[in-house]
């Protein structure tokens, strides 16, 4: 796939820079690594590419989509007692199948009724963030940054022969936002996220769960991501939302 091809150079830029924050954040003994994983399971995933020329379907509703195994990465690292910068890599890959009930024209290619097809939906994200904590003392932490993120995008249809795909590879700024909830030196609630709508199309990312310290520097979180978002241009209509059941660890140095 096109856009796999750029993806090596992405995750090692990126883990580059992973090794330079920890490195500085150890010498500060100011840094957290936050490993989540679980299951995504697709809400809604509908396409129409060209946007303007192409026939609508959807991976849910048309094909039956996978539950599908993630996980994410992120590392933050604290420059002071108010400002924060992190790294994540995210990435997603949910396969579909089915057989569709009307003629299908998606990116050049035409995929007939009633004939076994499979889908691919990918959507890896890269991102950096920086975030000021507005509040931060025993009880709340709250906070409000900026995120520039790389999208690392592909959707990809086989059937008896015929493939088609779409990818892009993309950058969209967005707002990030952290609420936590102390209560007690053991448990945390916690609601965080990326988020950002314009006229282009829209995005969120957005966490909501608890935390659960288990020593001086490990904790436990469970709870439920959301994903969702999408575009519709000329080139591309895609508009897809996903569950996450998500559970991970979180070390702080």
């Amino acid at each position: 796939m096109t856009t796999m091809r750029n993806r090596p150079i992405a995750v090692l830029a990126l883990a580059a820079v992973l090794v330079a924050m920890a490195s500085a954040a150890q010498a500060q003994d100011r840094w957290r690594v936050d490993f989540e994983n679980g299951a995504a399971v697709s809400g809604y995933n509908n396409l129409r590419i060209p946007g303007d020329k192409g026939t609508k379907f959807s991976l849910t509703r048309d094909l039956a989509s996978d539950t599908a195994y993630f996980w994410r990465l992120r590392v933050d690292l604290r420059l002071g007692r108010k400002h924060v910068v992190s790294a994540l890599v995210a990435p997603l890959r949910i396969n579909a199948s089915g057989e569709f009930r009307q003629p299908v024209a998606f990116a050049g290619a035409t995929f007939a009724p009633g004939v076994p097809t499979t889908g691919l939906y990918v959507f890896n994200s890269y991102r950096l963030t920086w975030r000021y904590e507005l509040v931060r003392n025993n009880d709340w932490t709250v906070g409000v940054g900026l995120t520039a993120k790389i999208r690392d995008a592909v959707t990809r249809l086989e059937s008896a022969g015929t493939t088609a795909e779409k990818a892009n590879v993309g950058g969209v700024p967005l707002v990030n936002f952290k609420v936590e909830r102390r209560f007690g030196p053991r448990v945390s609630l916690l609601l965080e996220g990326d988020a950002l709508a314009a006229p282009q199309g829209r995005a969120e990312d957005v966490f909501a769960g608890i935390l659960v310290r288990a020593g001086n520097s490990l904790s436990f979180k469970l709870g439920y991501r959301i994903l969702e978002g999408g575009a519709d241009n000329d080139e591309v209509y895609t508009f897809a939302l996903v569950h996450y059941l998500s559970a991970g660890v979180v070390i702080r140095f």
